[in-house]
């Protein structure tokens, strides 16, 4: 992988586009393929209130047709704090010694899984810092016991680059995903925000997309920490990373979040690139159309309002009740990574995407099916994913109701599940135009196991 400075440097300093090139990207996205860079970078350049409107508007319906009206909920566990690494602007920085370090135990680590599970997730995504202390058989060890000991169904990992040998134990370990950020793709920022440790090396860290592909994870997960460099640069290389992905091995990157610098103890004071709320969302808008079968991960660094922005205009994936500390589950005060901006209790941010007309979805399934890699970004891109995410957000909803969802709030999700049953249909490529046909046999059999979890049954999908 090979970052093209001089070509997206010139790129993000695009001009807006003219409504007659706006509607022909947009006519091009809309048939969920996905955008070049040239596109994007146009895209990036909008500044215009209506053509903001369009834009928000085009990648809102191409969300719904790629993937239904389905948000997934998930919570990140932070293993560890400790970390041998001095970025600026983190506060987990080596530097940072008087601050309280912390690193939970794999008993701990489990018990911190199950007041997880307790909440109602049946996704997490374990995060800890890069200390050699707490490597490759800490992490892995923390995925065995979390799935061994609880009743969490997928463990995703965020953790530091490895070596492709080290990559296959923590894949063989039974991690879904592996997500690992660069923060910024511009080399001379990286370098000045990474002044020490291990992941002062900026190839290493571009490249372990790579080395996880080729040790078998078929998803990865990608994303720049926004404000470090400009917010246009940042978003093309992006773009530009998971094209190669495709490229290489036919699968674009499974999720890009899209984490806005936010402070840190003794971290950066300001922020050096500051973009807007408008700003961020045309960011979510565009990797939505430039890569359709992406997840979008909007975390609670970000307010609970705009977050229901986002999930309008392309963002996928929420992390919810998130703690940024090892013990946070537990009640521990211990040293966060960075502040939250979002604190929201599961069920508030469920009752809040049901209230959105959204369909909340603690689904698990394609990880566990094989439905991933190329695979999965074939379904995705040719329209196929949307029946599947549907129907098994109707069913984890109606788990969630059965075994969590609390009085208040239970009216409100049955009806989000009849409203789901009713959006359940069976599309043809998005290219070729929608066809709004509804398949009344999945919807049949889809009612049938709303009864097998009525009586008992449970962990049902498609």
């Amino acid at each position: 992988m090979i970052i093209d400075h001089e070509k997206l440097e010139l790129l993000s300093k695009a001009t807006e586009p003219g409504q007659s090139e706006l509607n022909s990207i947009l006519k091009e996205a809309s048939k969920g393929r996905g955008l070049g860079l040239e596109e994007a970078a146009s895209l990036l350049a909008i500044k215009d209130a209506d053509k903001l409107g369009e834009l928000f508007k085009a990648a809102g319906e191409l969300k719904e047709r790629v993937f239904g009206k389905r948000i997934v909920l998930f919570a990140p566990l932070y293993l560890s704090n400790y970390c041998t690494n001095g970025c600026t602007y983190c506060g987990f920085r080596a530097q940072n010694r008087d601050m309280a370090r912390r690193a939970l135990t794999i008993d701990e680590a489990v018990a911190e899984a199950k007041a997880l599970e307790e909440m109602g997730f049946k996704r997490v995504l374990l995060v800890t810092g890069e200390d050699p202390r707490w490597g490759l058989d800490y992490i892995a060890g923390a995925v065995r016991a979390i799935y061994e000991k609880t009743g969490m169904r997928i463990v995703h990992v965020n953790a530091p680059p490895m070596d492709t040998d080290s990559l296959k134990e923590l894949k063989a370990a039974g991690a879904g995903v592996y997500q690992a950020f660069q923060e910024t793709y511009h080399r001379p920022t990286y370098e000045l925000m990474h002044p020490s440790g291990r992941k002062k090396d900026y190839d290493y860290r571009l490249s372990v997309m790579d080395r996880a592909m080729e040790a078998g994870f078929g998803d990865v997960g990608i994303g720049a920490l926004l404000g470090l460099y400009d917010y246009r640069f940042d978003s093309l290389a992006s773009i530009a990373h998971s094209l190669h992905l495709f490229k290489t091995f036919g699968a674009h990157a499974h999720t890009i979040s899209i984490p806005r610098l936010r402070p840190a103890e003794a971290g950066l004071n300001e922020v050096p690139w500051r973009l807007s709320d408008d700003e961020l969302k045309k960011v979510v808008a565009v990797f939505r159309l430039s890569v359709p079968s992406a997840g979008i991960v909007a975390s609670t660094r970000e307010s609970a309002p705009f977050r229901s922005e986002l999930i309008k205009i392309g963002a996928t994936q929420l992390s919810a009740a998130s703690k940024t500390n090892p013990g946070g589950y537990k009640g521990e005060q211990t040293l966060e990574q960075f502040s939250t901006n979002d604190h929201r209790s599961l069920q508030e941010v469920v009752r809040s995407v049901v209230d959105e007309g959204l369909l909340p979805s603690l689904c698990t399934t394609c990880y566990r099916v094989g439905r991933t890699g190329h695979d999965f970004t074939d379904k995705a891109m040719a329209g196929e994913m949307e029946k599947f995410c549907q129907a098994n957000a109707v069913l984890t909803l109606k788990e969630y109701l059965l075994d969590y969802c609390v009085n208040g709030s239970k009216e409100a999700v049955n009806k989000a599940i009849d409203a789901g049953l009713k959006e359940v249909k069976d599309e043809g490529a998005i290219n070729e135009g929608l066809k709004e046909v509804k398949d009344e046999g999945l919807k049949k059999v889809i009612i049938e196991r709303l009864k097998e979890l009525d009586e008992g049954k449970r962990d049902l999908y498609f």
